[in-house]
């Protein structure tokens, strides 16, 4: 025989949940880190409109990172400045973070000399990008425990950094690039390119004289027309391929 069901039981449980998810709702608004609300961290600076997610990750050297406008720091991103906590780096920033960057959740960036990040750059979830790296020239010495290599990285504006990337110290990666997850990308990379794989090379490029070579396989995206209102969007995505049909086979007036 089944079992009869605790109706009080399971609204009791229904209640409990609402309450459990309303209150994380509330802490996750509260804790996250703006510059009208700092939450006690220093900054050298946070943006109008910028917020940094609660929970974050490991925060230091905070008056050396420096934080454009309008930014997304998801969950559980790590921001660091210099080797360890408390350390005087001097009269300059460190880190620096342009306009309207968004840095995926569990990301990390790690600058114990100078990082910058462009504006306009996306970043997937857990991007690793660091300007130190583990030394291993004494064969007999642990690799842990040989002084490491220090080198600046710079990262353009409008780049895409794809989930898992990792970016290695004395990057220099151009403008509008795209970085595939999990590429391990050093050295410099150009303008408008697509690099991929471990290490990361260039797999597309866009020049003014060729364009994307090789060629997109894909057609680009077709903007939404100037006007178009969110009603009319949505009667769009309900029409069926007849219909669609349809209207594409319409000449343009005029």
């Amino acid at each position: 025989m089944p079992k009869r069901k605790n109706t009080f039981s399971s609204w009791r449980q229904g209640l409990a949940q609402r309450a459990v998810h309303a209150a994380w709702s509330w802490v996750q608004r509260s804790g996250s880190v703006t510059a009208e609300h700092p939450a006690g961290y220093r900054f050298g600076s946070i943006g109008e409109a910028t917020r940094l997610a609660f929970p974050l990750g490991t925060i230091f050297g905070e008056p050396w990172i420096r934080i454009g406008s309008y930014c997304i720091i998801a969950e559980q991103v790590t921001l660091t400045a210099g080797l360890m906590p408390d350390l005087d780096l001097g009269p300059d920033p460190i880190l620096r973070i342009g306009d309207g960057v968004v840095l995926g959740r569990g990301s990390h960036v790690i600058a114990d000399t100078t990082v910058t990040i462009g504006s306009d750059c996306y970043f997937g979830p857990y991007v690793y990008v660091t300007s130190t790296n583990h030394s291993y020239d004494d064969p007999h010495e642990p690799i842990g425990r040989q002084w490491p290599r220090m080198e600046p990285v710079e990262i353009g504006p409008g780049c895409w950094i794809g989930t898992g990337a990792v970016i290695l110290p004395g990057a220099r990666i151009g403008r509008n690039v795209v970085v595939a997850a999990g590429a391990v990308v050093r050295g410099t990379v150009p303008d408008h390119a697509v690099v991929a794989g471990a290490p990361a090379r260039v797999v597309r490029r866009w020049t003014p004289e060729e364009g994307w070579q090789p060629p997109l396989r894909t057609p680009a995206p077709v903007p939404i027309p100037d006007g178009m209102t969110p009603g009319q969007l949505r009667a769009l995505a309900d029409l069926d391929e007849e219909a669609v049909a349809r209207l594409a086979a319409l000449e343009p007036e005029g």
